[in-house]
C-alpha cells in the first residue's frame, strides 16, 4: 500500500501532530510500501515533515476552492502511484473531491473528522459528506459520530478510532521545580494549568471563573497558568484584569515544550465544552498528572469519571473547584486516578493501538476498491 496524507491545515495542533505520528509509525514499522504527506507550504507541519525528512510535498495554498491544485493532486496520485489518500481536514476534503469528480483522482479516499460540527448547514457541504469517492469517514468519537449522522446517510460509512499520543515524548513524570524556578513562585505553591488555544469552545472563562471561587475560599495555597495563543487571548486577559486575578493566573503564551512543563501541573484543569477528545488529556496521563475536565463532547470517551480523572459539570466553575479540592484533599483517590489513567492510555491511545487501527481500516478500503 502507498499512502497519501492530505491537509491544508495552517495552525499546529493534536491533528497535525497525528499526521506525523502515523507517518512515523508505518515507517518504522515497514507496513507500508512507501508514504507521502501533502500539505500547505511555509506551515508548522509542512516544517515538521521536512525536519523530520518525510517524503512531503508543499503547494502554495490559495483558496478551498482550488480547482488548478486538484488537477495537480490528481497527477501526484498518479505518478507516485497512490492506493488510498487520506484527507485530514475540510479545505483538503473539498479539494480531494473536485479532484476525483472532474480531475479522474483515481483512488479511494478516506476522511478523517475530529470537531464536533453540523456539517448539513448547506447543500455542498452535505454533498461533499456522502461524495461516493469518499469510502470511509474515521470519526475520533462517538460525539463527532452522532453528529455526522444528520449529514451522512450511509452510516455505515462512519467508523470510530480515537486520539494518540506518543508515550516516547512525555518521559518525564516527575516534577523538577521548572516552572517554580521560571516564575519565581514559592516551592510551597501548586500548580493548576490548563494547555488549549483561546477559542470559544475552550470555555476559558468557566476557567477562570473556577479559579476566582478557589482564590475567595483560599483553601488551596496554588498559580494557574494558562498555555496557548487564539483569537480570544486578549479578552480572557481583560477578563483576568476585571476580576483582579492578574497575581494568581500566568499567561504563558505559546509552549514548545510541553513534555517538560506539563509534568510540573499538580492539577491539569480542562474546561471545554465542546471538545471531540482532548488530545493533551492523553498527555497529561502520560505524565501521571490528575484531571479535572467537563463532561462535554468526547472527553468522556477518555476520562472515565472517578477511575482515570474526575468529571465536572460543563460551564459550572463551582463543580470544578470542588473537584479540584477533592483531589487536593484525597492522596489515594489522586493516586489511583494517576495510575489508572496511565494504563488507560497504554491500552487505548498509544502511536501503536492508533495506527494499527488506522492501517486495518485503509488496508480494507484498498482491498474491497482493488
Amino acid at each position: 500500500m502507498v499512502l497519501l496524507q492530505f491537509t491544508a491545515s495552517t495552525v499546529w495542533r493534536g491533528h497535525e501532530q497525528k499526521i506525523i505520528y502515523l507517518y512515523e509509525y508505518y515507517r518504522d514499522q515497514n507496513l507500508i510500501e512507501d508514504q507521502y504527506i501533502i500539505c500547505a507550504k511555509n506551515t508548522p507541519i509542512y516544517e515538521v515533515a521536512k525536519q523530520k525528512k518525510m517524503n512531503v510535498i508543499g503547494f502554495d495554498f490559495k483558496s478551498e476552492y482550488d480547482f488548478k491544485f486538484a488537477k495537480q493532486l490528481s497527477k501526484i496520485v498518479k505518478e507516485k502511484k497512490i492506493d488510498v489518500v487520506l484527507i485530514h481536514n475540510s479545505t483538503a476534503h473539498t479539494i480531494s473531491v473536485i479532484a476525483h469528480k472532474f480531475y479522474n483522482l483515481p483512488v479511494p479516499l478516506v476522511l478523517c473528522r475530529t470537531l464536533i460540527r453540523r456539517v448539513d448547514t448547506n447543500y455542498f457541504r452535505k454533498w461533499k459528506y456522502n461524495y461516493k469517492g469518499i469510502e470511509k469517514i474515521i470519526c475520533v468519537s462517538d460525539a463527532v459520530v452522532d453528529v455526522l449522522k444528520f449529514a451522512v446517510k450511509d452510516h455505515t460509512k462512519l467508523r470510530i478510532i480515537g486520539s494518540v499520543t506518543d508515550v516516547k515524548r512525555f518521559k518525564k513524570q516527575e516534577a523538577t521545580g521548572l516552572l517554580h524556578n521560571q516564575y519565581n513562585l514559592a516551592k510551597d505553591y501548586k500548580i493548576i494549568g490548563n494547555i488549549a488555544a483561546f477559542t470559544g469552545f475552550k470555555d476559558h472563562y468557566t476557567w477562570v471563573d473556577t479559579v476566582e471561587i478557589l482564590v475567595k475560599r483560599n483553601n488551596i495555597k496554588a498559580k494557574y497558568v494558562l498555555v496557548g495563543t487564539g483569537e480570544l487571548e486578549n479578552d480572557i486577559k481583560k477578563y483576568v484584569s476585571d476580576k483582579n486575578l492578574n497575581n494568581d493566573i500566568i499567561f504563558m503564551g505559546f509552549r514548545n515544550d510541553i513534555p517538560e512543563i506539563l509534568p510540573e501541573f499538580d492539577i491539569f484543569m480542562f474546561t471545554s465544552n465542546n471538545e471531540p477528545t482532548g488530545g493533551v488529556l492523553l498527555e497529561s496521563y502520560a505524565c501521571k498528572v490528575p484531571i479535572v475536565a467537563a463532561n462535554a463532547g468526547g472527553i468522556p470517551e477518555v476520562i472515565i469519571d472517578k477511575k482515570t480523572g474526575l468529571l465536572a459539570e460543563v460551564g459550572n466553575p463551582t463543580d470544578f473547584a470542588n473537584k479540584v479540592e477533592l483531589l487536593f484533599n484525597d492522596n489515594n483517590l489522586r493516586t489511583n486516578l494517576v495510575s489508572n489513567g496511565y494504563n488507560h492510555l497504554l491500552e487505548n491511545f498509544t502511536k501503536k493501538v492508533i495506527a494499527e487501527k488506522f492501517y486495518q481500516e485503509l488496508l480494507s478500503v484498498v482491498k474491497t476498491v482493488s
